[in-house]
């Protein structure tokens, strides 16, 4: 694993971001903002499952105006999604609200830009430029409001990733002088309180991109895929563009974009950071996959251990063999570890077999071994 980029920290309430913290786990709220209770339910099961900084979309004032009440019933920051309105933004930060989210695509007239900067700078609170391809600027458009029709941006005629030829502008090119534009009316206010991310659902064009801007600036990246998909297809795609960025050292804070539950989202992302060691919270499960050899039902219980460990916090590493021959060679690195054979099981920590029990005690017998097992 290479070294974190480098990047000055920035404070979403009260979670640090960049400057050496953890890579934080984000989500985004999937009710009707303006309904405050289901909002803050829905935010309050995030926070259960260890989401770190929530974002709601504020399309409408009502919506503005629902965050000044989201915001005191919940204990993570919260972001401000803003597209298109202005004073949607400068609502929200009246309100209290951790963060706001900017598109530079649909909010490009700079004046207007500005005076959400100054309410924010006034209110120390960070500004996130979320660039994102489907809702990019008209080419030639950066940062004008008129005499261009979205129907018309020329934004789909740019190569994407590595389809460009030569010196050619492409959509990454694209991508990343958004960005800069909009950094640069921030940096102009004395203004660095700043995040960026630079998503797209093409991995190739997310990945140049995100690489191309972390080598321009100082601020630290919060990486995903846009409209990934659903959560098994959605999951694998963000899994692969966000591995290959995390592995380079860039990223700072992350969000599994899903067509699910906002919680998959959250254990998604966990579970990508903990595969590449950036992260432990709670338990890692090693599975064998089952073949012919298994004597037992390896899937069942797998599952069955699964379900327990979610129950609990412990930062541990669980196996779950179907082999008492090669599973505890093939889990030595696990804390605690079950192998089932004919009829018995072979309970193991770090491959040194501790015991043995009935196939009929196998779970209980494990989970047992869970809970006795000290982890550092």
């Amino acid at each position: 694993m290479n070294n974190r980029r480098a990047t000055k920290p920035v404070y979403v309430g009260g979670v640090k971001v960049g400057g050496g913290a953890n890579i934080t786990v984000q989500s985004m709220t999937k009710t009707d903002t303006r309904d405050v209770a289901a909002t803050v339910r829905q935010i309050h099961e995030l926070e259960e499952a260890g989401c770190e900084i929530i974002r709601s979309a504020v399309p409408d004032m009502e919506a503005a105006e629902a965050m000044a009440e989201i915001k005191k019933q919940i204990h993570i920051p919260l972001i401000a999604d803003i597209h298109f309105h202005y004073k949607l933004a400068l609502e929200c930060v009246k309100g209290g609200i951790d963060c706001l989210r900017l598109n530079p695509g649909n909010l490009r007239d700079e004046s207007q830009v500005r005076e959400v900067v100054s309410a924010a700078k006034e209110r120390n609170i960070p500004i996130r430029i979320g660039v994102n391809f489907g809702s990019l600027p008209p080419v030639g458009g950066i940062g004008r409001t008129k005499g261009f029709s979205r129907h018309m941006d020329l934004v789909n005629k740019l190569p994407k990733a590595g389809k460009g030829v030569g010196d050619e502008y492409s959509v990454v090119d694209h991508m990343v002088a958004t960005a800069l534009w909009e950094i640069s009316l921030l940096e102009e206010q004395d203004f660095d309180q700043i995040k960026i991310s630079m998503k797209a659902f093409d991995v190739p064009t997310t990945v140049e991109a995100y690489s191309k801007l972390a080598d321009m600036v100082p601020y630290p990246l919060h990486l995903g895929i846009t409209e990934a998909g659903t959560v098994q297809a959605g999951s694998i795609r963000t899994a692969v563009g966000l591995a290959l960025l995390l592995y380079q050292g860039i990223g700072d804070t992350i969000r599994v974009s899903l067509a699910g539950d906002s919680v998959d989202e959250v254990a998604a992302g966990y579970e990508i950071l903990k595969s590449l060691n950036l992260r432990r919270k709670g338990a890692v499960l090693v599975a064998c996959p089952s073949c012919g050899r298994a004597d037992v039902d390896v899937i069942k219980l797998a599952n069955q251990v699964d379900a327990l460990l979610k129950k609990q916090n412990k930062e541990i590493t669980v196996a779950v063999m179907g082999c008492e021959v090669n599973g505890p060679g093939e889990a030595k690195d696990a804390d605690v570890g079950i192998a089932a054979g004919a009829g018995r099981a072979v309970i193991f920590r770090k491959g040194e077999k501790v015991r043995v029990v009935p196939e009929a005690d196998m779970l209980t017998a494990l989970m047992e071994e869970v809970e006795n097992t000290p982890v550092a």
